[in-house]
This record gives C-alpha cells, structure tokens and sequence, in this order.
C-alpha cells in the first residue's frame, strides 16, 4: 500500500511559488505586462522583477490584483486528509 505524504510547509530558496503559478496564468492569458498592469494597478517593473528579476516573495495584495486581472480567483481549500484505514482498524482492535 502506497502512503501519500503531504508537506506542511514549502521552504523555497530562489523565488516564491506563487510567481510560478503566475507566469503560467499570464503565458495562458495571452495579457502583456502592460494589459496586466492596466487591469491590476501593479506596475510592469513589478510584474518584471517578479518574472525576470530579483523579487523573491511578492505582496499578497500584488499577487491578488494580478489573479483577479488575470481573471482567477486564490482560495484557501482545506486538504484532504489521509486515512489508513489499516490503522484505523488496529487502533480500534
């Protein structure tokens, strides 16, 4: 039986996850960096830095203007847990 292990906390060394999961929203978009930035009140040099330069760890309130520009929305969502149900059964034995 293959149990799942799932990481309480992502330590990351070079940038934020998060600034992955964007440039893949803003390649699907079709947007540039101009649109975004009309749409999302975050400048291009942000949007840039994020992408290409030095920002490790962007504001939230940054990321978020850009998902919703992007036309998306980030919701926290509560993860699964993972029941052995052997376990279960032997703790209850």
């Amino acid at each position: 039986m293959t149990t799942l292990r799932l990481y309480r906390s992502y330590n990351f060394r070079d940038k934020d996850p998060v600034i992955d999961t964007l440039r893949t929203a803003v390649r699907a978009s079709g947007m540039s960096y101009q649109d975004i930035s009309e749409a999302s009140d975050v400048s291009t040099s942000t949007l840039y830095h994020w992408f290409h330069g030095e920002t490790k760890r962007p504001t939230h309130a940054a990321v978020m203007a850009v998902v919703r520009a992007l036309g998306y929305d980030l919701k926290l969502v509560r993860a699964a847990r993972v029941i052995n149900l052997n376990e279960r059964r032997r703790e209850s034995a």
